[in-house]
């Protein structure tokens, strides 16, 4: 499991979605990144359904997945 306390383009808040972690600023969960790409949406897709969430936020939840896979395959 990842620890998103280093991703600076997410949050979490106990009074927020169950205290899940959330694109910061908004209350759109960073797994619900994860399983539309799974279900086969774009970014594009993503980005257009929930318009809270920034470009960048998504690009520095995506890198900070990759890295992380990186780290762990060491």
């Amino acid at each position: 499991m990842l620890d998103w306390s280093s991703c600076s383009a997410v949050e979490r808040d106990p009074n927020k979605v169950g205290g899940g972690w959330t694109f910061r600023g908004t209350r759109v969960p960073v797994e619900a990144l994860f399983e539309n790409l799974e279900s086969g949406a774009t970014l594009d897709d993503f980005l257009a359904w929930f318009p809270g969430v920034s470009r960048a936020q998504v690009e520095a939840v995506l890198e900070y997945t990759q890295q992380s896979l990186r780290v762990d395959a060491r």
